[in-house]
């Protein structure tokens, strides 16, 4: 989380605090706001969502191969496909007709996260390096090389990880700075780096710019990062160096290296905010153990030396509370030197609204916006005023609401000129003077198109001066996937057997009316999350392949308000959050989607557990199963979680239930303890080094299933933690899942080779359990 520029983003989606922002886009709000740590527990890290492009070996170029070319042989398909459920008419199907290949849906990036630097002068982006790895670019924007903004053959890559790639960008306010974070086989210890992107590599010899590491030391975690543009040379990092268990905020003198413990944790904080003007920590969120209530704190100043007006100016006041069940918390404070600010809040109402608040007496100013069905989503705020130019807000899509006329009149420009139909407009970076942005044009059967808008002074034809915008394509995320036709991912509306409505998103494998085909439910981690629109690489794959897929908002999903979300406590399992999931499929199949004798559930972390709870709970249901690092045992995943997850414990329990005391309840809602009333096949893929999902997890459920006779695969990552980041692992394992469900589903398939690189073992094989799991 980070502050720069104007925008400021509340993710209720998940714990994004790992990451340097890619953009201005990012929040630094998501430090403070609530549910924070706790919102994504179990959700897969974002690592797993790098489905976009194949390895790309000579960097850079843009040449796009030919769809024919990349075709593989398929392998002979079960006797299933030759029913009328499973093979679709040529005219029937939502994608291309041939295979997409897994290497270009699962591969990295071409390009990815582009950042302007505060100057306009240079612009930042990850790109796969010549060996595979995605690494930083740097384009000079000042060079007359530079010329036509889709030309990457002078862009210089200034970083050079051989194995673990970078997956966040960003510049710090010199200009001249690129920070990146990055953690260490999947371990999720994430470090802040530092690295001159002025530097001319010698990229021939091996030789680039030295990356630095502000965070030094070993099991030591860095978040919240915040940046100001009133101080150009500091940042603000959390690190848990000093407590393994809270996060302390040091100020960091990134040149130098010098880091300086500013403020400490008293062992109850999980979030932190700055002031912007004096650039002190002077809000902070705390979590009650007990009662898993969050207090927003407020201090006056933090300068504890030059402080003239006494110590109380120093000292932490407790402004606002929230319950256990409330949601909200402080985005940000006005100029006015902290006396007021703006909150979310769900006090007194079913979903958050943006309020502006005085700080000192807690008291609302202005209700600024809420909506009745869903919370508050992005708040921009002018970076110097911070006066409200817009809100987002997302039900089944993301909606806007504008204050600035002339903030409004740039996204109108911006929709108008889209070259892609129906694509949502996003702002992924600006210049410090705002008149260079980077858009994304997202949309859900494509990759992603950025864009330059530049709104400076030009001259026309006539060397008159203008001031007409001007849009410019930059790259495609993936230009690999442009040569095939993908499916339009519909949300969709399902009513659960008690009434609630949930929102979901279906991706069709054939046309509305053509029949029905397999499902795939995939459900989403967390589960305090959610899933929404756009293009999801796992739902083309499928659909490519002949099966829909279903992905919904089940009960304790994040973002439709505090009901919404606790109707999911307790309700792991054997209630209503699983019997939603099973009233989903029950509504494809209802609808005319689904071939019921054929529905596989797959998910990761949280959507893993719900696969197992799914085959354990409701095995008629299911004809397979594929659990990506997915708990099995909820006793023994609470105990063996990161120490800095400790603040959230009981509030975990609360939502999940008291599986410390209660063990009848543990075993109640735990797939371990059902092992036998599984029928369906299941795939089982981990990472050795997971933080929050220990491998005992998954070997436990493995080798008992293993041991009952009961169909199960299992597949170790040695250098993967919860979710695999590796290319080559991701590639590996889905070539795994696709034959898997070509076999139970009847669906097609690519061949399986060999992945070079990937370092698959087999714990089932070898026949331990024990962490010894060397390759037969």
């Amino acid at each position: 989380s980070r502050t720069r520029g104007t925008e400021f983003v509340i993710s209720t989606m998940r714990d994004k605090s790992i990451f340097l922002a890619a953009s201005a886009l990012t929040a630094a709000a998501t430090a403070t706001y609530l549910p924070s740590l706790a919102s994504a527990f179990l959700l897969p890290s974002a690592t797993t969502s790098f489905s976009r492009n194949s390895k790309i070996i000579n960097h850079p170029s843009s040449a796009i191969a030919t769809a024919a070319s990349r075709r593989k042989h398929l392998l002979p398909l079960s006797a299933a496909t030759t029913s009328s459920t499973t093979t679709a008419a040529s005219s029937s199907r939502t994608t291309s007709e041939e295979l997409i290949p897994r290497s270009i849906l699962f591969g990295n990036p071409e390009n990815t996260s582009p950042i302007l630097s505060p100057d306009g002068k240079y612009l930042a982006y990850l790109a796969p390096s010549p060996d595979g790895v995605l690494n930083i670019f740097i384009r000079d924007l000042q060079s007359d090389k530079s010329n036509g903004s889709n030309d990457k053959k002078n862009d210089r890559m200034i970083t050079n990880e051989p194995k673990r790639a970078i997956r966040s960008v960003s510049w710090a306010y010199d200009s001249q700075t690129v920070l990146y974070m990055n953690d260490f086989d999947g371990d999720e210890n994430f470090h802040l780096f530092a690295v001159d992107a002025t530097t001319i590599p010698d990229g021939e010899n091996g030789e680039f710019p030295t990356p630095r590491d502000l965070t030094p030391g070993e099991n030591i975690k860095a978040q919240t990062i915040l940046l100001n543009y009133r101080y150009p040379d500091e940042i603000l990092i959390g690190t848990n160096g000093r407590n393994p268990k809270v996060f302390d905020m040091y100020r960091c003198f990134y040149k130098t290296g010098e880091l300086v413990l500013d403020t400490i944790n008293p062992g109850d904080v999980i979030g932190w905010k700055v002031e912007d003007e004096s650039f002190e920590v002077r809000g902070a969120v705390a979590r009650n153990e007990v009662d898993s209530s969050s207090t927003v704190r407020i201090r006056k100043s933090a300068d504890l030396i030059n402080n003239d007006s006494g110590s109380n100016e120093t000292e932490w006041r407790d402004v606002f509370h929230f319950p256990y069940g409330e949601e909200g918390g402080l985005l940000s404070f006005c100029p006015d030197n902290g006396k007021t600010g703006y909150i979310t809040s769900s006090l007194g109402r079913e979903t958050t609204a943006l309020l502006k608040v005085d700080l000192e007496t807690g008291e609302t100013i202005e209700e600024i916006f809420s909506n009745d069905k869903c919370n508050v989503g992005g708040v921009t705020l002018d970076k110097d005023t911070k006066e409200v130019r817009a809100i987002t807000y997302n039900y089944a899509r993301t909606e806007r609401v504008f204050f600035d006329k002339e903030l409004e009149k740039d996204y109108e420009f911006l929709k108008a000129n889209a070259p892609i139909p129906d694509a949502e407009v996003g702002v992924v970076s600006r210049t410090l003077d705002e008149t260079k942005w980077v858009i994304s044009y997202y949309q859900s059967d494509g990759p992603t198109s950025y864009y330059v808008y530049d709104k400076s002074p030009g001259r026309n034809d006539n060397e008159k001066e203008t001031s007409t915008p001007s849009l410019t394509p930059l790259f495609v995320s993936n230009p690999k996937l442009l040569p095939y036709k993908f499916s339009p991912m519909e949300d969709v509306r399902i009513t659960a057997r008690d009434g609630l409505e949930l929102v979901g998103y279906l991706t069709r494998a054939v046309e509305k009316g053509s029949g029905t085909s397999p499902l795939i439910l995939l459900v989403h981690g967390g589960p305090w999350a959610r899933d929404s629109w756009g293009f999801r690489a796992q739902c083309q794959w499928f659909a490519n392949r002949g099966y829909a897929t279903l992905q919904v908002n089940y009960r304790g999903s994040t973002g439709y308000g505090k009901t919404f979300l606790h109707k999911g406590d307790k309700q792991w399992g054997v209630g209503d959050m699983q019997h939603d999931l099973t009233d989903a499929v029950q509504w494809a199949i209802d609808e005319g989607i689904a071939d019921k004798d054929n529905i596989c559930i797959y998910g990761g972390s949280y959507g893993g557990y719900a696969c197992l709870a799914g085959l354990t709970f409701t095995p008629d249901l299911y004809k397979c199963g594929v659990d990506i690092v997915g708990p099995s045992n909820i006793k023994t995943l609470l105990d063996s979680v990161p120490p800095y997850w400790a603040p959230l414990r009981n509030g975990m329990l609360k939502k999940i239930g008291d599986v410390d005391n209660d063990p009848e309840f543990n075993e109640k809602i735990s797939p371990f303890f059902h092992v036998d009333k599984i029928k369906a096949p299941l795939l089982i893929g981990h990472g050795a080094n997971d933080p929050r999902v220990k491998q005992a997890e998954a070997d436990q459920i493995a080798f008992s299933m293993h041991e009952k006779g009961i169909p199960v695969e299992y597949v170790l990552y040695p250098d993967e933690g919860h979710g695999f980041a590796r290319p080559e692992n991701r590639i590996d394992f889905n070539g795994r899942v696709e034959q898997f469900l070509a076999k139970h589903l009847g669906g097609r398939a690519e061949e399986m080779v060999e992945v070079e690189g990937s370092t698959a073992r087999f714990p089932l094989l070898e026949g331990s359990s024990n962490g010894d799991t060397s390759s037969e």
